[in-house]
């Protein structure tokens, strides 16, 4: 490989295993019952709709066919990305939870 071609396969790993880290959240907020959108806008409400988390929506599925997903996981994978606001408010809307 060149270093073109290394530089394009180490963007397409970023952007598919971005696309897994999208999915895992919106499939976690799935779960529990809450907007992914809808947190992920208080998380950056300055950013316009991100297109890659409307995609990826269609690929989740009902809580009843997933499998659960720990609050951990998600929370160590958005940080893994550099999604620290989101992080953020996925821990607050996990606090509420455990306190109901």
């Amino acid at each position: 490989m060149n270093k073109k071609e290394i530089e394009a396969h180490i963007i397409n790993k970023y952007q598919a295993d971005e696309k897994m880290m999208i999915l895992v959240y919106a499939q976690w907020c799935v779960n529990h019952d809450l907007d992914p959108i809808a947190l992920y806008e208080k998380a950056y409400p300055n950013q316009l709709k991100n297109p890659v988390l409307l995609e990826t929506l269609e690929l989740t599925v009902s809580k009843q066919e997933s499998e659960e997903i720990a609050d951990q996981t998600v929370l160590n994978i958005l940080h893994l990305f550099g999604n620290d606001d989101l992080a953020f408010v996925v821990q607050e809307e996990i606090q509420q939870r455990k306190k109901k």
